[in-house]
């Protein structure tokens, strides 16, 4: 007889290997879901030659909604395989995030786009390897993220553009819900349903504030060049 898979138990809500044991976790992962759906049905009725009307920002809407299966599939099974659906999705959100906003928004060149996603994933992989795995509770895996979204509001900022306003709310509610998602394990005993299922809202709500954003958002303007 094949043994059981292990399960891996590492949220205050799970108590046990079966499927139901997370239903708060894998129930609020509908948040993501949602989110999707009103992007996609805004992305659609945008008119075929506006300027968030491309084929990045469908691509970005489309991984939001693999978040929120990826997600479910890791807290209904718990197992190594899972994690992956879970993280893979997030990971390429992220990349694919930053390289429009980079080079749509921002207008970088696309030597400077790959630069700096290769400086970000670079800093991804320092922080993985220097950090414990369990530090501030799996969190410090989203540093980078966070301080990569910090950096595009003072970009956009010094660039005068209207979009670091909704950055940097996001920014600010991304830190709220890391720290939100920190506090899970250390409250299980006042409160055992943990707070991981707050950290699945609050972030449904920041990626749908920032893909709509780039819905929204006009390209900086470049400096016009001076006299020769």
């Amino acid at each position: 007889m094949n043994p059981a898979p292990m399960f891996l138990d590492i949220y205050c809500e799970r108590t046990g290997p079966e499927l139901w044991s997370e239903p708060l976790n894998l129930l609020s992962n509908a948040a993501f879901l949602i989110a999707a759906g009103l992007l996609l049905r805004r992305y659609l009725r945008l008119p075929a030659d506006h300027p968030g009307r491309g084929w990045d920002r469908l691509l970005l809407i489309l991984l939001l909604a693999a978040i929120g299966v990826g997600s479910g599939l890791w807290h209904l099974y718990a197992e190594a395989w899972a994690m992956l659906a879970d993280v893979l999705p997030i990971a390429a959100f992220v990349c694919v995030f930053l390289a429009v906003t980079l080079a749509r928004v921002l207008r970088a060149s696309p030597a400077l786009t790959v630069l700096l996603l290769l400086a970000f994933l670079a800093l991804n992989a320092a922080s993985l390897a220097i950090l414990p795995g369990d530090f501030l509770n799996g969190s410090a895996l989203y540093l980078p993220t966070w301080a990569a979204l910090a950096a595009l509001v003072v970009w956009l900022a010094a660039r005068g553009h209207p979009a670091w306003r909704r950055h940097a709310w996001a920014a600010g509610l991304f830190l709220v819900s890391l720290t939100i998602r920190t506090a899970d394990m250390a409250l299980c005993d006042p409160w055992p349903i943990g707070t991981h299922f707050l950290w699945h809202l609050l972030n449904a709500l920041l990626l749908y504030l920032l893909v709509d954003g780039l819905l929204r958002a006009a390209p900086a303007h470049r400096p016009s060049p001076g006299p020769v």
